[in-house]
């Protein structure tokens, strides 16, 4: 009498490897947002910045930030200066700017309902600190 061996086949083993494909591809993909996202939030000021036909944007090499609110209030980049000592603040990190870059451009944004008396103000105190390039941004017009 012949006995076989009664063999069984043992089931499929877990999977102990874990896919990274489908992760590297969703951060590869907020990576890529995040990317394109990043320009666009340069400036979370809410202005109504005057309208011009040869509005055009710099190819300055350094820039520095100034923003005027219709408030009246100043900012240098995102940061808001102190308004007892904001030409004191300002004059220091105009200088600063200048000896790091005498090239730097100071681009202001002030707001369409901002005096101009105060804008003038802001140039003299920019030029007295050092700086002379001085650019005014403004939006291009809405295509017709």
């Amino acid at each position: 009498m012949a006995f076989g061996r009664l063999e069984r086949n043992p089931g499929a083993k877990p999977m102990s490897d874990i896919n990274m494909t489908p992760l590297i591809d969703v951060m590869l993909v907020l990576l890529v947002i995040f990317i394109l996202t990043a320009p666009l939030m340069s400036s979370r000021l809410k202005l109504d910045l005057p309208q011009a036909e040869g509005a055009a944007a710099s190819d300055a090499p350094a820039v520095l930030a100034l923003t005027l609110d219709a408030q009246g209030r100043l900012f240098l980049g995102d940061e808001p200066l102190d308004a007892q000592t904001e030409r004191e603040q300002l004059a220091l990190r105009v200088r600063a700017a200048a000896q790091r870059n005498p090239a730097t451009e100071v681009q202001l944004r002030a707001d369409s309902r901002v005096p101009y008396g105060r804008v003038a103000e802001l140039i003299g105190w920019v030029q007295a600190a050092g700086l002379t390039r001085i650019g005014l941004v403004a939006e291009a017009p809405p295509a017709r």
